[in-house]
């Protein structure tokens, strides 16, 4: 039976983690997403025997992910924006030594040190590959603490079937607030060899080992071909997002995260004043729901991006519409929430012809 409580989003994925069996965390403090940690070095090691280790730095913890991994255990890492820079380094060896972890980005206003209030300028670095060569993470983006929490079972069971990392990349404003949440039965956590694992040399077959250095160009080459395979395998089969009244829109607004909540207001003010606006969230950044967007551009007369950033996700948008239809942006930065009603008011104005 699954329990309801009252949590802020930080310790409600935290919570999730435990409940879902991981193994083992590795992290260092950063503001907004400090209480991740701070909630497992109480609650984990006392109840599941889980690992939690406060690392020297953010290098230090992606590297110790880097080899708990190996293991084939459920591990996990979370910081913000200027320490999963740090972390692209070790994100990358991960990623083409195909091993699953979870990876959790509660974003903040940058670039730099910025600002400690929420933000979205993290999306290029997260479905682009925001280290060296050509890998993808799947990425989860919730809107909820609800889906904070969710996405944590969620995200380990498609990192291990698909042995990627997964990241699931919020924000400041959902890892602060409360809302009430509810979380899954205790898992336990589990100890199966997997086949691909070091866990050395045993009676009917050979250590393995692992590794992303591939000195030879064409077997680079081939562990290139076969990361695109699986990743087009991941595009076939794991793309998710929510429409909201969008059957009937003339307009249709696309945005991720927190600012896809605060957009659903803007659409319902919008229908007020007798202008039908629908909303489309993209669920997974990476695989993106380029087919939906594109579904529905030959179906509105516009449709407008909204991002707490300067037009990021706008650029796979626009690949997604395909010059069907007009698409206007409206972005805040450094931390900045827009209003409802700040975001109608720049609908009015790409659309509408201004404020009624």
């Amino acid at each position: 039976m699954r329990e309801l409580k009252l949590m802020k989003g930080n310790e409600a994925l935290a919570e999730a983690a435990i409940r879902a069996g991981c193994d083992a965390y590795f992290g260092y403090p950063i503001t907004p997403q400090s209480e991740i940690l701070e909630y497992l070095s109480y609650e984990a090691d006392r109840r599941t025997g889980m690992v939690v280790l406060q690392a020297e730095s953010e290098i230090a913890s992606i590297n110790m992910v880097y080899g708990a991994a190996g293991t084939g255990k459920k591990v996990m890492t979370s910081s913000s924006s200027p320490g999963m820079s740090l972390m692209q380094e070790g994100i990358s060896y991960i990623a083409c030594a195909e091993l699953p972890c979870l990876l959790v980005n509660v974003n903040r206003g940058g670039p730099g040190l910025g600002t400690i209030q929420p933000g979205q300028s993290d999306y290029f670095q997260s479905v682009k590959g925001g280290g060296h060569g050509d890998y993808k993470l799947i990425v989860l983006a919730p809107s909820t603490v609800q889906e904070m929490a969710d996405f944590v079972d969620e995200g380990f069971k498609l990192a291990f079937k698909y042995r990627n990392p997964v990241l699931i990349l919020t924000d400041g404003a959902l890892g602060q607030m409360m809302e009430k949440v509810e979380l899954m039965p205790q898992q336990e956590r589990t100890f199966e060899d997997l086949g691909w694992t070091t866990i050395g040399r045993k009676e009917g077959r050979n250590s393995n080992a692992i590794t992303s250095l591939h000195l030879q160009p064409d077997q680079m080459e081939l562990v290139n071909i076969h990361l695109q395979e699986k990743y087009a395998e991941i595009v076939k089969n794991e793309i998710k997002y929510e429409t909201i009244d969008c059957e009937d829109a003339d307009y249709i607004i696309v945005a991720y995260g927190l600012v896809a909540r605060i957009c659903q207001k803007s659409a319902s003010l919008a229908r007020e004043k007798g202008i039908k606006v629908g909303v489309i969230r993209p669920i997974t950044l990476f695989p993106f729901p380029y087919d939906i967007i594109r579904e529905y551009a030959g179906k509105v007369k516009g449709m407008f991006d909204v991002e707490m950033n300067a037009g990021q996700m706008i650029e796979d948008v626009r690949l997604a519409v395909e010059g069907r239809v007009p698409i206007g942006f409206h972005g805040r930065m450094g931390g900045m929430i827009p209003s409802p009603e700040e975001i109608l008011e720049k609908f009015e104005e790409k659309f509408i012809g201004g404020s009624k």
